[in-house]
C-alpha cells in the first residue's frame, strides 16, 4: 500500500513591489477581501507580520511594523512645528497618522479625510490598535476628495500630513507640483507639509522627480528616511516641505509610548546617505 506524505496547508499572499522583486508572507486566513467604490481592499492574517491590509495588491499596513510609519509621518512635524492647532491628514484612513497625533496636547482641530470609507471600517473592524485615536473628540472624519477640501481652506493649516497610496491611478497627482501648490494654499503662514516618497533603492525617479516638484512650491524642502521592513526593499522616504520654519530642530518633547521615533532619530533621519544625496543633487 503506498503511504502519501502528509498534505499541510501552504497560502501565500505576494506582493509584487517591482517587476523584478516580490515580497510573500504565508497567511492563515483571509478575514476580508472587497471591491470598493476606489480599489480593491485585503485585510489577511499572516505567520510572520500578524493582520495587514492591503490596497490593490499593495500591502499598507502590518501589525508588527507599522508604528515606524505612522510614528515618523506624525512626530517629524508636530515635534518641529512651533504651535500646530489645525493638523490635516490627506488619506491614511486607517488612523495610524491620527493615533500619533492625538498623543500631542497642542493640535485643537484634527481633520482626516480619505475618500474611501472601506478603509476606515476594515481599521476600526481589524486594526484597533491602529484606529484607537479616531475616537479622540478633536478629530473629524470625512470621507470625500481631499483636494476639494483643502480648496475650502485657504491658509487654515499649520500641519499637512500626505499619507498616499503608491504613485499609480488617482494617487499619482499626488506627487506633482500642481498638488503641492494647493497643499500651500492650504497652510497657514509657517506652515510645513510631509509626504511618504518611496523607496531610493526600488523608486529612484519618482523621489528625484518629487523633490523637484516640491521644490518648485516650498522655499524649504528636506528629506528624511527610515526603516519601514515591509514596504519594497524596507527603507523608506519622508518628503517635508516647509513655509518657513526648519523641521531638522525639534521644538517638542517626544510624545509618550512611541517605540521607533525618538529626538535622536527625528535628527539622525534628516542625515542622508551620500548615494540619496548624490540623488537628488545635493552632494
Amino acid at each position: 500500500m503506498k503511504v502519501f506524505p502528509k498534505r499541510l496547508n501552504d497560502v501565500w499572499f505576494t506582493e509584487k513591489q517591482t517587476p523584478n522583486m516580490n515580497l510573500s508572507l504565508k497567511i492563515t486566513g483571509i478575514l476580508r477581501n472587497v471591491e470598493t467604490p476606489y480599489q480593491s481592499l485585503m485585510v489577511a492574517e499572516s505567520l510572520e507580520y500578524g493582520r495587514f491590509l492591503v490596497l490593490d495588491g499593495a500591502i499598507q499596513i502590518t501589525e508588527r511594523d507599522e508604528f515606524t510609519y505612522h510614528e515618523m509621518m506624525a512626530h517629524l512635524l508636530l515635534c518641529s512645528h512651533p504651535d500646530p492647532k489645525r493638523v490635516l491628514v490627506v488619506g491614511g484612513g486607517d488612523g495610524g497618522i491620527v493615533r500619533e497625533i492625538v498623543k500631542h496636547d497642542v493640535p485643537e482641530e484634527i481633520f482626516l479625510v480619505d475618500i474611501d470609507e472601506e478603509v476606515t471600517r476594515a481599521s476600526r473592524d481589524f486594526f484597533p490598535s491602529v484606529s484607537c485615536g479616531l475616537k479622540d473628540l478633536r478629530v473629524t472624519i470625512l470621507h470625500r476628495d481631499a483636494l476639494d477640501f483643502m480648496k475650502e481652506r485657504e491658509n487654515y493649516f499649520d500641519v499637512i500630513i500626505v499619507d498616499s497610496t503608491d504613485p499609480v491611478d488617482f494617487a499619482a497627482g499626488l506627487f506633482q507640483a500642481p498638488f503641492y501648490r494647493d497643499v500651500f494654499q492650504a497652510l497657514r503662514q509657517g506652515g510645513m507639509m510631509v509626504a511618504q516618497t518611496e523607496s531610493p533603492f526600488a523608486e529612484e525617479d519618482l523621489l528625484r522627480d518629487t523633490y523637484k516638484e516640491m521644490s518648485s512650491v516650498f522655499p524649504g524642502v528636506y528629506v528624511a528616511w527610515g526603516a519601514m521592513p515591509t514596504y519594497p526593499t524596507g527603507m523608506w522616504t519622508y518628503m517635508v516641505g516647509s513655509k518657513k520654519e526648519d523641521p531638522r530642530n525639534p521644538l517638542r518633547k517626544v510624545p509618550r509610548e512611541t517605540r521607533y521615533y525618538s529626538e535622536k532619530i527625528h535628527h539622525l533621519s534628516f542625515e542622508l546617505p551620500p548615494f540619496v544625496k548624490a540623488l537628488l543633487g545635493l552632494s
